[in-house]
């Protein structure tokens, strides 16, 4: 199966999608590992497009079962095969932004607090992250968009919201991928 799990930055999934590929024995691709060049502060230089839709295709077309995580709606037509499911996290926003916050320590530790232009990343990356529930900031990663796309495509699509645990959010999954092929996977 070829699975694409995307939702706001926090709701969770990353952490979701790479245990369900360890459970399931599929290859796990993020985005960010695409969209994003390696660099000293992570997360700052946009790889081209270009180059980003050639790799990202030739790895999905190189796996027969694969998990996808991040929002990836609005790289370009051809880029991606169909999907056989298609995820969507939805978390509060308070709990998502306490998530944010404590990844984010977690990650970069106090240099997020100390160093101006540390500093100055961080909250632009929290107001972005932020903006999300609110329909406000950059159009192709908000809640309306990403509602606007779920009604476009023609794959099976599961919803799952609120504050669940990573175990409930894999039941789920799996019990939707149980259905859509019509046998149990465990």
């Amino acid at each position: 199966m070829k699975i694409h799990i995307f939702g706001a930055s926090g709701s969770g999934v990353t952490t979701t999608g790479i245990a369900l590929a360890e459970k399931l024995n599929y290859k796990y691709f993020d985005s960010d590992e695409y969209f994003w060049e390696k660099s000293e502060v992570p997360f700052t230089i946009k790889r081209n497009p270009e180059e980003r839709n050639s790799k990202i295709k030739l790895a999905l077309e190189n796996s027969e079962k694969w998990i996808l995580g991040g929002s990836i709606f609005q790289w370009g037509e051809n880029v991606f095969p169909d999907f056989d499911l298609v995820v969507y996290l939805w978390i509060p926003p308070q709990i998502r932004m306490e998530r944010l916050k404590k990844r984010e320590f977690e990650r970069y530790g106090n240099v997020i607090y100390t160093d101006p232009d540390r500093i100055k990343q961080f909250e632009n990356f929290m107001e972005w992250a932020e903006d999300y529930d609110n329909n406000t900031g950059i159009a192709n990663r908000n809640f309306q968009a990403h509602e606007n796309w779920l009604t476009s495509i023609n794959f099976p699509v599961l919803k799952i919201s609120g504050d669940l645990t990573l175990e409930q959010r894999i039941d789920l999954i799996i019990e939707k991928m149980e259905s859509i092929n019509k046998k149990p996977l465990r």
